[in-house]
């Protein structure tokens, strides 16, 4: 898909993803003021990518009444290529934003003063798929391959494992692959990158031209980070650092995580109705694709660290920073270089969040969660 094409649907969907909010989407930030007694405070949410499952929790808690039991009104503000969450946030254009860990580390070395105070996500969801007849089932593997990948800083991990697999990038042939799984389909790429939640699926909707039938799990190879030891964090809620110092700030993030945070534990337990409400909240993606994203999505947060949902590992983020310090892209830099100071990440507002959410009897690790079986169909409708 072409980044114009991109960029004109995520305006269409912002549209319809702002419904979930009294509050349109072109509002002001509300850095956190207090509002008028009894009145809900507005809060804008900064997006990473377009209307998914990616961001069904949050969808959940606005659908469902989360944000509004806390006093907030909140607006989301669809992402797309063209814009970085984390930039957003620090020039004060958003109250809160989704981003990677380590995109969001590499602005902040760069000056953005921003701070993860929940880490939705403990897993990577990055793949590096490839058709079986290949035989690519590991990094060092990829030698001498043409190997896909959509930069924009996604790109990171693929380094990571190649740097550890003792290949260069010069031992590879680099393509810029779009947001699709086209290049893999007709073969003009070995491996490309893919979410487990939304390209990976992309392929098992495909049809398969020898059997006239959808490709299966077993006719393509993937690499998952996780089990390479060089996955890095993901999608987290990020806050303003200067802000940070404002206790009316502190506590707007406290109820804001600990809505956010009831929504996902909602989503785990109803895949199918958040699937309808993110198909509702605009997405263009195809129902049984929404199922199949939101289940996926679980997998990455659920089950959550013993502390609770949102809860920064630091054995997890000294990895992520690790990874980012010593994995080498194209151009022979990597993605940091220096350790990112101890204001970067801090557990101390998602603590809070998390013991308002006990006081519920919201469950909030899901020892016992278990994936649903997806079903996909064709075109992922």
């Amino acid at each position: 898909m072409k980044r114009t094409l991109l960029a004109a649907c995520g305006a269409v969907a912002a549209m319809a993803l702002a419904a979930c909010s009294t509050t349109p989407a072109g509002d002001a930030a509300s850095g956190g003021a207090s509002a008028a007694p009894g009145a809900l405070q507005k809060v804008t949410l900064q997006l990473q990518w377009f209307t998914q499952g990616q961001f069904a929790g949050y969808i959940a808690a606005a659908d469902q009444g989360y944000y509004k039991e806390k006093g907030l009104d909140v607006t989301f503000k669809e992402g797309g290529v063209d814009i970085v969450p984390q930039t957003v946030l620090a020039q004060g254009q958003t109250d809160y934003a989704i981003a990677w860990v380590p995109k969001a580390l590499a602005s902040r070395e760069q000056g953005a003063a921003i701070t993860d105070v929940a880490q939705v996500f403990q897993r990577s969801g990055t793949r590096q798929v490839s058709f079986a007849t290949k035989g690519i089932t590991q990094p060092a593997q990829f030698a001498g391959k043409k190997i896909g990948n959509w930069g924009f800083g996604n790109e990171f991990e693929l380094f990571a494992g190649m740097t550890k697999a003792g290949l260069k990038p010069a031992d590879v042939t680099l393509v810029q692959q779009q947001f699709d799984m086209q290049a893999l389909l007709s073969g003009e790429i070995d491996a490309a990158q893919a979410m487990s939640y939304n390209e990976y699926a992309q392929v098992l909707e495909a049809t398969n031209p020898a059997t006239g039938k959808l490709y299966q799990p077993g006719d393509f190879s993937t690499v998952d980070w996780n089990a390479d030891g060089t996955a890095m964090l993901q999608d987290a809620i990020w806050a303003s650092t200067d802000k940070l110092s404002d206790p009316a700030y502190q506590d707007q993030t406290v109820r804001f995580i600990a809505a956010s945070l009831k929504g996902w534990a909602y989503c785990r337990d109803n895949v199918s109705a958040c699937r309808d409400m993110v198909v509702k909240a605009g997405s263009k993606l195809g129902a049984s694709h929404q199922l199949w994203q939101v289940n996926e999505v679980n997998k990455l947060i659920w089950p959550s660290p013993a502390a609770g949902v949102g809860t920064i590992d630091p054995a997890a983020w000294a990895q992520t920073v690790n990874v980012a310090r010593t994995a080498v892209n194209a151009d022979g830099a990597t993605v940091l270089t220096k350790d990112p100071d101890p204001k970067a990440y801090t557990n101390d507002y998602v603590t809070k969040a998390i013991a308002l959410l006990k006081a519920e009897n919201v469950d909030v690790v899901g020892a016992a969660y278990r994936p649903e079986t997806v079903t996909l169909n064709a075109g992922g409708n």
